[in-house]
């Protein structure tokens, strides 16, 4: 698994970040999961939360680098701090001023059976909470790596909302109740190692079907991301916001151009992708955040 993570940032990290030419600018790095990477609730990648917090920082002169080339689909706390440990990353977190962690979700929503059709949700007591406990376990653990590589960095360990707005009332107690363990775990871990918590279940409160508009999938909209950027903002800070009218245009692209592309660019390394500049390496896909 080590040498498929080195090899996967290895031969995608030029294709997965930005540089502008501000100077004492945040070097920007993002970790994490799809949420990380911009998953729409369509299974393609666009802008995310993390791209919102790089645009607005270079809207307003702050930002000298950004990437999520660490950021990939499918990936548990496990497959982070496996990807934190490794040379590539370590090359790529060294400079960074801010890192933000979307991590967590995984382990826990993988084990919980959705029936969209039928707006029910099923899970096993024992198996999550040996996951939420792994979680707590390895979220201290990737922490504590970045802190050990970029002593200096902001880390924010970003929250996640409720994944369930379709189900039925009934059917959304239980799993909420995990959920909001998994974020209060997240929470006290980063305070406990001087790490920033940002919370976005509340901004997401009573927009839930709005912003996750796909009974099938758990990823936001674009105004999702938006809720979710601006809380970073708030704990980062408060003049800055992402506003309505600011954000990109939708370029949601599928997982397989991404993949033809970045593999056409590879015959000729010396260019670049247009288009394909913010966006990561995507290969065995995983069907989870």
């Amino acid at each position: 698994m080590k040498k498929w993570i080195a090899l996967v940032v290895l031969l995608f990290l030029p294709f997965c970040s930005i540089m502008t030419e501000a100077k004492g600018g945040e070097v920007y790095i993002a970790l994490g999961d799809s949420i990380a990477a911009g998953q729409t609730p369509n299974r393609a990648i666009d802008a995310g939360y993390t791209d919102l917090i790089a645009q607005e920082l270079m809207r307003s002169h702050q930002l000298a680098y950004f990437s999520k080339a660490l950021a990939f689909p499918g990936y548990t706390t496990a497959d982070v701090l496996k990807t934190v440990r490794t040379k590539e990353a370590k090359e790529l977190l060294k400079n960074a001023t801010v890192v933000t962690i979307s991590a967590g979700a995984n382990d826990l929503l993988r084990l919980v059976q959705v029936n969209p059709s039928k707006g029910t949700v099923a899970y096993k007591q024992v198996q999550v909470d040996y996951a939420l406990n792994n979680v707590r376990k390895n979220i201290d653990d990737i922490i504590q790596e970045v802190q050990a590589i970029t002593p200096k960095a902001k880390i924010v360990v970003m929250g996640y909302y409720f994944a369930y707005p379709h189900v039925h009332d009934a059917q959304k107690e239980g799993i909420k109740k995990e959920l909001n363990t998994m974020n209060t775990i997240l929470k006290t871990e980063a305070k406990a190692n001087g790490a920033t918590f940002v919370a976005v279940e509340e901004v997401f409160n009573g927009h839930e079907k709005e912003l996750l508009p796909n009974p099938s999938d758990v990823h936001p909209t674009m105004e999702g991301y938006r809720f979710m950027a601006n809380a970073f903002f708030k704990q980062y800070n408060e003049r800055l916001q992402v506003n309505k009218n600011e954000l990109p245009a939708p370029n949601p692209l599928t997982f397989e151009q991404i993949i033809n592309s970045q593999k056409e660019s590879i015959k000729t390394p010396v260019s670049r992708i247009q288009g394909f500049d913010h966006y990561l390496s995507l290969t065995k896909l995983k069907p989870y955040i």
